[in-house]
């Protein structure tokens, strides 16, 4: 039997205890069994029935009848919709603990519930996210290729990788480099090989300027940086366009031609996948020795606790972690 996908509880006032249980409760025959780590108070709250479980390999057992939990407990309870700093220890040590047992083969996938980056970073969380805080823990660990993180946002028939992420738009300009975009190009083609099976991924290079630059009139980047990694990358023999104008890029006939692209900054990739599949977006992180996917949303505090929240981006996340996790162990 495989090991289950290991499930953070993310920050606890937000939404993610609810789609946690509402994805529990919607589980299919087929669908991957999951195990939480996390606060067994705050389910329990939400009248799921709880099994609570010392290690991972115990979930299968129990995940027809009850929500498997690896309880690792709040210092105190916490309201939904009312984030609390003295809960940022607990979701940090259940980001970690849930890594580990990714990385010691007791769980096959990571798959992460939203955390609030402000609440982290006001009880001194010195990373700006999952993605570089789970690349941390995994970065003494071998891996065959080039190494990420990357984060990639995928909804539909669309996947883009970012080249910056958490970043004002005045600071995106200064955050490229050619090392960067080179990376970022390297993980997500090697990823599409891996993780999505395409024996020869086509990619596209989105530009930073309106209309490309036009031609330097409207921003150099694309000729100083983006179009020099382009033509590098097309050296190595990768399938890659660009740059790209950002504004045509993503029209259906276009990405036709594409199977990722590279956005320059996080807006330019989250818009089209926003507007392409609202509910139904997926964040993974690439070029690590783990599998992490993640909602592609927020921890929602305004709506934590009132019912409202959709569990689909975050089932659509464990569906897609199972699937990468298959084809990497195969």
């Amino acid at each position: 039997m495989s090991p289950p996908l290991a499930v953070t509880l993310g920050d606890p006032a937000g939404i993610g205890p609810e789609i946690i249980v509402d994805a529990w409760s919607r589980r299919r025959t087929g669908d991957p069994a999951f195990v939480v780590f996390g606060d067994a108070g705050t389910l329990r709250r939400l009248g799921a029935p709880i099994a609570l479980v010392e290690a991972p390999a115990e979930a299968a057992g129990v995940f027809s009848s009850a929500l498997p939990v690896i309880d690792l407990p709040l210092p105190e309870p916490v309201r939904p919709g009312h984030p609390a700093t003295s809960a940022a220890t607990s979701v940090t040590k259940w980001i970690a603990a849930a890594t580990r047992a990714c990385l010691a083969g007791e769980a096959r996938a990571l798959v992460t519930a939203p955390i609030s980056k402000s609440v982290l970073k006001s009880a001194g969380f010195p990373h700006p996210g999952h993605t570089e805080y789970i690349g941390e823990l995994t970065a003494g660990t071998p891996w065959i290729g080039e190494r990420g993180p990357v984060m990639m946002l995928a909804a539909a028939d669309l996947r883009v990788s970012l080249a910056t992420i958490h970043l004002p738009i005045s600071g995106v300009s200064d955050a490229l480099s050619l090392e960067g975009l080179l990376r970022t190009a390297r993980v997500t083609a090697q990823s599409l090989t891996r993780d999505f099976g395409l024996a020869r991924p086509r990619l596209a290079m989105a530009a930073l300027n309106p209309h490309a630059g036009e031609a330097g009139e409207i921003g150099r980047e694309e000729i100083t940086l983006i179009r020099p990694a382009a033509n590098r990358l097309r050296a190595e023999g990768l399938d890659i366009e660009g740059p790209l104008p950002a504004d045509s890029l993503f029209a259906p006939e276009i990405r036709a031609r594409y199977d990722a692209v590279i956005c320059m900054y996080h807006d330019q990739a989250l818009i089209p996948i926003k507007m392409l599949d609202f509910w139904g977006g997926v964040n993974l992180t690439l070029g690590l020795p783990v599998v992490r996917t993640s909602p592609d949303h927020g921890t929602a505090f305004d709506i934590a606790g009132k019912g409202l929240a959709r569990a689909d981006s975050f089932i659509a996340a464990l569906r897609m972690a199972g699937e990468i996790a298959r084809r990497r162990a195969s």
